[in-house]
């Protein structure tokens, strides 16, 4: 998720990616891309995306002045993902994003991306990590996909088993 450094992401965003997230869908993450990931949080979420064999950016920058890599592969601040995604269509950069379920019902996603997004819906909900604790916290009381830009799924909605 966002650095929490600055004041730029509310503290509700301060819930970070489990590795297992990741595991379930690297066979859909291009491996001859550099992933910027871009959004800070504890850290661990590139490193776990380089452990899986992934050439990875992740470094505590600002995503709003700063553009790394060939693709994003990231769990963005909730609470900004309109500015982000908008950012992310003038850049034009393909994306793996972890975001709740609705953003698919918001204006500001159709008109800016209309039927340029692929959704990979996982099996079960995602619990995320509290930043500063290592244990899942099985209290997230919505579901999120795996929206993509750019990625070029073999079919516009997957189902992961």
């Amino acid at each position: 998720m966002a650095s929490f450094h600055s004041k730029t992401f509310s503290s509700n965003d301060n819930y970070m990616t489990p590795k297992y997230v990741w595991e379930n869908i690297q066979q859909y993450i291009p491996k001859d891309k550099v992933i910027w990931e871009p959004f800070y949080g504890d850290g661990k979420s590139g490193q776990y995306l380089q452990e899986m064999g992934f050439n990875v950016i992740h470094k505590d920058i600002d995503f709003f002045s700063n553009n790394e890599g060939e693709i994003i592969v990231s769990n963005p601040p909730f609470t900004m993902k309109k500015q982000i995604l908008t950012r992310l269509k003038n850049l034009d950069k393909p994306f793996i994003l972890i975001m709740p379920q609705n953003t698919i019902n918001n204006n500001y996603i159709r008109e800016q991306y209309k039927d340029q997004i692929q959704i990979i819906i996982p099996r079960k909900r995602i619990h995320f990590l509290k930043h500063g604790d290592d244990n899942i916290v099985k209290k997230c009381n919505f579901d999120t996909f795996y929206y993509c830009y750019k990625i070029n799924l073999k079919s516009d909605i997957i189902f992961l088993e």
